[in-house]
């Protein structure tokens, strides 16, 4: 068990989060649900648009934001006055990093750009979030997650062969994207423990999705070969992909000679041995006339006993899941990896837990998103500004 006595490993790291909708606020998110004090600024007229999104909604709730925002504390200013741009100089004094994915120039032309943060703040950490970075000739356009997934070269491979290319239902780009701008904030502040200095991290998701696509492009480059669409399988490698069952679907992984030869001892097939078969490449040669068998034997069992049957034979598999089957899942409730979080509106509202797990420090969720403005007098007070300088700020929609 974890010593609750020792600190969050973020602890006492203050983070100023301008970031909205994904990208920004995930990478914010991630260091939230470490330890470090979240700061969320948010326009008083214009908040983020996050707070009302999601595919359902409770009691007019939105089910996400308690998520992306959860562990933030919610500060309003409107940086587009001169008064809330001095504010906000004065709360980077005090922070170690600043998130933005704003379209880039937007920090610059409100007098907050790096050059200005880091002569107030030398050891402030900047992570800069676009669509397609902060320098060459696209920088300034405007990017969201599925523009990058295209230009990243993620959004061509995905769906049927015969079809437009499909998409995930969840925005891929701003969550890999806000991941590689936490990795590179750690980097950032791991760094500045020797220099003293903190620096800029630049986090465009068209590059953060290429990190994803493996090897096409020296595939294609040094070998003329251009990776397709292909569905629900991997081209020649087999048997690997969604087999269907009387009651729902798995996934059977079992390219490898040994694995396969389990699942045909397992179905009670001779094909460990059949030249069509036998080898990987003979495997992937003659794919779709494997699959298909392994179809027909799934097709008439269940789920349960297929997933029963492979854990015996020690043959990787898995159920193809939906939200009420984790919610089910006997190894995701040992785990914690779905947690219960308080809500003043909703009651508890089941989120992913905190990952990766740490044996000593693990990360925690003390809170789900809040309301707008809820912690910005005590911010402000913090920062030396009275109670009524803050009525004043209010009245003129500073704050």
């Amino acid at each position: 068990m974890p010593d609750t006595s020792v600190p969050a490993p973020l602890a006492g790291l203050r983070v100023i989060e301008l970031g909205q909708l994904i990208a920004g606020p995930f990478c914010a998110q991630l260091l939230g649900d470490f330890g470090a004090e979240i700061i969320k600024v948010e326009a008083p007229d214009a908040p983020d648009p996050a707070r009302g999104w999601g595919a359902a909604k409770k009691d007019g709730q939105s089910l996400f934001w308690p998520i992306i925002a959860r562990n933030k504390k919610s500060l309003t200013l409107n940086l587009r006055t001169s008064e809330g741009q001095t504010i906000l100089k004065q709360l980077a004094e005090t922070a170690d990093v600043l998130v933005e994915n704003f379209r880039p120039g937007t920090l610059e032309r409100w007098g907050l750009g790096p050059d200005v943060l880091h002569a107030l703040n030398p050891r402030l950490v900047i992570a800069r979030i676009s669509g397609y970075g902060q320098t060459g000739p696209e920088s300034a356009k405007a990017g969201y997650a599925s523009v990058g997934e295209a230009k990243g070269g993620l959004r061509y491979m995905i769906g049927e062969p015969d079809r437009l290319p499909a998409r995930a239902g969840v925005s891929l780009g701003d969550t890999m994207t806000g991941t590689f701008a936490a990795l590179g904030t750690m980097m950032a502040l791991f760094s500045r423990e020797k220099t003293g200095k903190g620096q800029v991290v630049d986090a465009a998701i068209y590059e953060s999705v290429m990190a994803f696509i493996e090897s096409i492009i020296p595939e294609y480059a040094l070998a003329g070969h251009t990776r397709e669409r292909t569905g629900p399988i991997l081209p020649r490698v087999a048997p690997s992909g969604v087999y269907p069952c009387a009651d729902g679907m798995v996934i059977i992984g079992a390219n490898q000679d040994t694995l396969f030869r389990r699942l045909a001892e397992m179905i009670g097939a001779d094909w460990a041995d059949d030249p069509r078969y036998a080898t990987h490449d003979a495997r992937g040669d003659n794919q779709i006339e494997l699959d298909e068998k392994i179809a027909a034997w799934s097709g008439e069992r269940t789920v349960a006993d297929v997933l029963e049957q492979c854990e015996t034979n020690g043959v990787p598999c898995g159920p193809v899941n939906t939200a009420r089957d984790m919610l089910e899942d006997a190894h995701i409730k040992a785990r914690e990896a779905i947690i219960r979080v308080a809500h003043p509106l909703l009651g508890e509202v089941p989120m992913q837990g905190v990952f990766p797990k740490l044996s000593a420090t693990p990360g925690k969720v003390n809170h789900a998103g809040p309301e707008l403005g809820a912690d910005t007098a005590d911010i402000l007070s913090s920062l030396g500004i009275e109670t009524s300088q803050q009525s004043r700020l209010r009245e003129q929609g500073i704050i």
